[in-house]
């Protein structure tokens, strides 16, 4: 049976948060808090695996307490247990000092249960680097297949996974040794409604949760502050674009109002550079 460990990361909802005009930070009061979308179908495709395959789901996390409410949202998905690690230690980690963590807290649940693959979302929408993932594969020395969307096929037997990596043009097929790590892409499925049973479970799910303590030879300078070498100096909320006009009345007047417009940005292309504007 394979043992599945879904990485996953609780956000501020970037669709409602708003900057402080004042200090130039992301309001993240400001914002409710919601499971990373792209850790969501890493879920969903972890209990698609374990539905072809057999298995176990598990997931894990480090952040503040609050963070339960992702796994349970996980366990809603179809995982079968949920790990936190949550500490003041942790605090401030970039994703250095999170892939070191979270790497050491995966050691520890493959003590439990030998762990077969990992998945991890592409990127985490408040962060958008995509660089825990391969950050994991790279301490846990496993080969990290990145920007997947689609499994191909998991053979314990032969342990090998066969996926598609996403290309701009396309895609590549990869067969890789197991264990190994998966960051995938929102199209690789979709995630449906959870049914009651799943919710009902999710509602009453205590995980386990461990702080810096109990993971084993910690290195705490490799946690949180200490361990970022990322400084971040500032962050600022991009300006508004200028202009632009929305066009009214009925469908034929918009379309000829926009080839007047077009027309007459056409006119000063061609005088700006020179031309006749043919």
């Amino acid at each position: 049976m394979l043992h599945i460990v879904a990485c996953i990361k609780q956000v501020p909802d970037t669709k409602i948060i708003k900057m402080n005009p004042k200090t130039n930070t992301m309001d993240r009061a400001s914002a409710p808090a919601i499971l990373n979308p792209y850790d969501a179908h890493a879920v969903e495709e972890a209990v698609r695996l374990r539905a072809r395959y057999g298995g176990v789901v598990s997931v894990l996390t480090m952040g503040p307490p609050p963070a339960v409410k992702a796994i349970r949202k996980c366990i809603e998905i179809g995982a079968d247990e949920g790990y936190m690690i949550t500490d003041k230690a942790f605090a401030g980690a970039d994703t250095l000092a999170t892939s070191y963590a979270l790497a050491k807290a995966l050691e520890k649940i493959g003590q439990l249960r030998p762990i077969d693959l990992i998945v991890c979302g592409k990127m985490t929408i408040d962060g958008d680097t995509g660089q825990v993932g391969p950050g994991i594969a790279r301490r846990l020395d496993m080969p990290p297949l990145t920007s997947v969307n689609k499994v191909v096929e998991i053979d314990a037997e032969q342990r090998c996974a066969i996926v598609h990596r996403k290309l701009e043009d396309g895609y590549e097929v990869i067969r890789s040794t197991l264990p190994c790590l998966l960051s995938v892409e929102k199209d690789i499925n979709e995630v449906p409604y959870s049914p009651l049973p799943n919710m009902l479970r999710a509602a009453r799910y205590q995980p386990h949760i461990w702080t810096a303590a109990d993971l084993q030879d910690i290195d705490r300078t490799q946690l949180g502050l200490k361990g970022s070498p990322t400084i971040v100096s500032s962050v600022w909320a991009p300006q508004k674009p200028q202009g632009g006009k929305m066009l009214e009345g009925r469908p034929e007047e918009q379309v000829g109002e926009l080839i007047d417009i077009l027309l007459t940005r056409r006119e000063l292309f061609g005088t700006a550079a020179g031309g006749d504007g043919g």
